[in-house]
């Protein structure tokens, strides 16, 4: 699944986390000396928030990718090397880093849009209250810097979007000739072709939704975090708990771990349910595809068998997801009010305007839906973790290992059906 696309896949991400990891702390300890020392300083603290796409061009932004792009190019060129004549190397190496980049630059946008949200909501909220001064102008002028920005995020949305999908293909060409040119090492697994062309089609496509959606949430925390704990010091007091620092940070952790690890405990069955789905779908359609060749396949008794295993799965499917769905939906309308909740001692001492009031929202919003990866994506992660296990089958076949035990077992007891005669 990934030695086919990436090089030395186990030392490629294990470098890679380490290499990122570096560089994140160097950034974050001797980055603004750095940029000092090269004529791009950051800007000072008490400067007002950008909200121009003037954002972009900045000192600490210029440095920034000067900075982005020195590392990047020592670890890729090294892998370049290292990787020898990997046939993928390029899509694999070149074509992470740019998802990544174009990712991170998608979410500096979020920010953008974020700092926008203060004076526009704060204009709203002294035209609607009658304040003097306000004219036609205020409002269009920061409608105009409002569209400069979406379009930029809509224009890097697109292109992020039409790479990938590229770069998943590349993925997906890659798996399928490495496991044709094992194909006859593998053609004895139970749905063998369904494994070759389906399974590598849907393991690539919910690999790019999930890969994406993770990259998007670490990218997210790393830009939300310091301004949710800036605007921390709005909150001086939350209910029951009083007065506590950082509160909003502590907000969103909490919250989303809480909902993390209930989501998780309550769907703990359904990745070996999903893929038990896949085993008796395949035996019963194999049956019907024999009943199309052979007069004395498909017959009614036995279809029926295979059939009813098929709907006593999905039955227990139906039981576990109902809970599974009751927690999942019951803990999506909680969310919906608990930062009010938690800020009404806030808003009722009128400690913050309307336009504060929204930038909290967003960038709670966007550091607890990071925080709650899991819990969005879950669904996904189940349907992934079944698509998995029927590759583990063939990787093991390619590697002369035995198959795993819920394939040797399924396949000892002749679940599957006999061959064709």
């Amino acid at each position: 699944m990934f030695q086919s696309f990436f090089p030395k896949p186990k030392l490629f991400f294990s470098s890679f986390a380490l290499w990122t990891g570096l560089a994140i702390a160097v950034w974050y300890i001797f980055g603004a000396q750095m940029g000092a020392a090269i004529g791009l300083p950051p800007l000072p603290e008490d400067a007002p928030p950008l909200i121009s796409l003037g954002f972009f061009i900045t000192t600490d932004y210029l440095w920034f990718y000067i900075y982005t792009a020195v590392w990047t190019l020592a670890f890729g060129i090294f892998w370049q090397i290292y990787a020898g004549d990997h046939p993928w190397k390029n899509w694999a190496i070149w074509g992470s880093f740019f998802i990544i980049f174009t990712t991170y630059f998608d979410v500096q946008v979020s920010v953008l849009l974020n700092n926008w949200r203060r004076p526009f909501g704060d204009l709203l909220q002294n035209a609607l209250t009658g304040k003097p001064g306000i004219t036609n102008q205020d409002f269009y002028t920061l409608m105009a810097m409002f569209w400069a920005i979406a379009f930029l995020n809509v224009f890097v949305f697109v292109i992020v979007r039409f790479f990938v999908s590229h770069y998943v293909f590349r993925w997906r060409t890659a798996m399928n000739n490495y496991y044709m040119s094992k194909w006859q090492k593998v053609r004895h697994i139970e749905g063998a072709s369904q494994r070759v062309q389906e399974d590598t089609m849907r393991f690539a496509t919910t690999v790019e939704g999930l890969g994406v959606s993770l990259l998007d949430a670490v990218m997210n925390l790393i830009a939300f975090l310091p301004i949710l704990f800036a605007l921390s010091s709005y909150v001086t007091e939350l209910p029951i708990f009083g007065a506590v620092p950082h509160s909003l940070f502590w907000l969103a952790l909490i919250w989303s771990v809480f909902g993390t690890f209930l989501l998780a405990m309550v769907g703990i069955k359904l990745p070996g349910l999903e893929f038990k789905n896949q085993r008796v779908e395949a035996a019963y359609r194999k049956e019907l595809v024999y009943g199309e060749d052979y007069a004395d396949r498909a017959q009614p008794l036995t279809v029926a068998e295979l059939f009813n295993n098929v709907r006593r799965n999905y039955f227990r499917l139906y039981f576990h997801y109902t809970y599974f769905n009751f927690a999942r939906s019951f803990y999506g309308q909680a969310d919906a009010l608990f930062l009010i909740f938690m800020l009404v001692p806030t808003i009722v001492a009128v400690k913050i305007t309307y336009g504060i009031y929204q930038q909290i929202a967003t960038a709670f919003g966007q550091v607890s839906n990071s925080f709650q990866y899991l819990v969005n994506v879950w669904p996904t992660i189940v349907e992934l973790l079944s698509i998995r296990k029927r590759l583990v089958a063939f990787e093991a076949a390619i590697d002369d290992e035995p198959l795993p035990s819920i394939d040797r077992d399924y396949m000892e007891k002749g679940e599957e059906g006999s061959s064709a005669p």
